[in-house]
């Protein structure tokens, strides 16, 4: 890679030991893919090459790289130049660096445009070209002053800042977090100190949690102008932007040490609202979750796709985000993932993670996967199977060697086969099926059914494991008949919906009433 197609703060990380070459060439080969503009910086903090911390110290370090610039562009200034090359150098005022230098101590991290050898400093390398030595040198500077090796911390820290980095730097090409009215921000507080899962504002009506499942009123009607101010002071100037003209627009916003919030803020008849679904900081494991062990099973696959699916506030984008842990965990691979928007930010562990934000980083999801079939990813992971296109290219992606995980809005496994065979033309599903026959690995159906302690929410699953036998009535459109073999096929990890709520009732963990609710045959519920 040239000096020209490298950015000056990549340099400068390579210098101070923080990132190799090949680190910095995959995190621009990413941010030229990006649909929207993204610093070098952002994208490896994506990447889980730099810490939050590790890319303040290396601005830092990159300011000090400019200002000696500026020095030697002003005694270059004052005598005659040494060489011809000198001579026939663009000129550059020193005023130019010097506020390039200044912008850099003085932007916040997350927002920072960091200056690239490309543009500003093509011409700042002709006139200065700091070697290697000499930016270790002042990174060795930087160490004593700190008292530590530049970069260095212990594995805890490590997390800690990647931790942060959920709310203080966002995914790449996103605009970094900001303030919200602080009536916004204790209402966040206050929500995730009392784990609730949803946030209701509304105008005209009390502010309301969603706790344990159920809606809870949190004081008086709201003034539909508190409202609005309130749930506005979350948008950035683009997403207000994107709200007034379409009335509506969904994003995800983030507070510093509480977490995550995908967020819808519209309007309606009695004013503008706004409803913020909280998500952790960290991603959940199996356990956090309370789902069987059994489950880190549809992890091994390699090829073929796994569907976790059920009706909204079921938990899926929990469930495939501990799926996605594990497979994080467990190989070493390239995970894309494909969201609307981003829900769980995942550190590249022993896989490297890309996380790619629909209406952010793509246009589509469509368009995201069939990009993503030139990406060279081992394992998709997509939010939302939404339309056929979707479907077709999942299907595609799950029978070309890839691991596809995916969540779709179907209440049971039946259903859910019998809905991407529908989503075709009468003359292709055919095809459709034998495609699904032979790609389907295991369809997880849940549902959140609150606890008779009213401690939390117990999850009820429904598993179809698509062995030789069910791939065979897939195929002879024979749907129907899966439901006896789910019956019976328990020691394939096998079970019906029905049969987990019966347990889970029996075990005195959930309530008969509230188990009715989600029941297909009440009969199983019996005694």
């Amino acid at each position: 890679m040239s000096t020209a197609e490298t950015s000056l703060l990549g340099r400068v990380a390579i210098a101070a030991k923080l990132i190799t070459m090949e680190q910095l060439t995959e995190a621009t080969a990413v941010q030229s893919r990006m649909q929207s503009p993204a610093s070098i910086g952002e994208v490896l903090v994506e990447l889980g090459y730099l810490t939050p911390d590790g890319l303040q110290r290396v601005l830092a370090l990159q300011k000090s790289v400019l200002e000696r610039a500026r020095k030697q562009r002003a005694a270059k200034s004052a005598g005659p130049p040494e060489t011809d090359d000198a001579a026939e150098a663009p000129p550059i005022e020193p005023t130019s660096v010097a506020t390039a230098s200044d912008e850099v101590g003085e932007a916040p991290i997350p927002g920072f445009e960091p200056t690239t050898v490309a543009g500003e400093s093509a011409q700042l390398s002709r006139v200065v070209e700091p070697s290697f030595e000499a930016l270790e040198s002042d990174a060795k500077l930087m160490t004593a002053a700190d008292g530590e090796e530049l970069g260095a911390g212990t594995d805890a820290e490590a997390a800690e800042g990647l931790a942060g980095a959920t709310a203080a730097v966002p995914l790449a090409g996103g605009p970094a977090s900001h303030p919200c009215a602080p009536e916004m921000e204790r209402v966040l507080r206050d929500a995730a100190a009392k784990s609730a899962s949803d946030i209701h504002l509304h105008s005209r009506a009390p502010l309301r949690y969603r706790l344990h499942g159920r809606l809870v009123d949190q004081g008086e009607v709201m003034p539909p102008e508190q409202a609005e101010a309130m749930a506005l002071s979350l948008l950035t100037p683009e997403e207000r932007e994107i709200f007034e003209e379409h009335g509506e627009v969904d994003f995800s916003y983030s507070l510093e040490g509480i977490g995550r919030f995908r967020t819808n803020v519209y309007r309606q008849l009695r004013g503008v609202d706004a409803t913020l679904r909280r998500i952790p900081l960290q991603p959940p494991t199996l356990e956090d979750l309370g789902l069987p062990n059994d489950l880190a099973k549809f992890t091994n696959y390699h090829q073929g796709m796994v569907l976790v699916t059920g009706p909204t506030r079921c938990g899926k984008s929990s469930t495939m985000a501990a799926l996605v842990g594990l497979v994080n965990e467990e190989r070493s691979e390239h995970i894309l993932t494909i969201e609307d928007p981003i829900e769980y930010v995942h550190r590249s562990n022993r896989c490297l993670v890309n996380q790619r934000n629909v209406g952010r980083h793509t246009e589509t999801f469509s368009r995201a996967l069939r990009a993503a079939l030139r990406e060279d990813p081992d394992v998709i992971v997509i939010g939302e199977l939404r339309d056929r296109e979707t479907i077709s290219l999942a299907l595609t992606a799950a029978e070309t060697g890839h691991f596809v995980l995916a969540t779709l809005h179907t209440d049971n496994a039946i259903r859910t086969v019998n809905r991407i065979v529908g989503s075709f033309p009468p003359d292709q599903q055919e095809q459709v099926r034998a495609m699904i026959s032979e790609s389907l690995r295991a369809v997880i159906s849940q549902r959140l059914v609150p606890r008779a302690d009213d401690s939390g929410m117990a999850a009820a699953l429904e598993v179809m494991v698509v062995n030789r036998a069910v791939g065979n009535l897939i195929r002879e459109n024979k749907t129907i008949q899966i439901r006896s073999l789910l019956q019976t096929g328990k020691n394939q990890g096998m079970q019906l919906l029905d049969a987990s709520l019966a347990e889970l009732v029996q075990q005195g963990v959930v309530t008969r009433e509230d188990a009715l609710r989600h029941v297909e045959d009440p009969k199983a519920l019996a005694g």
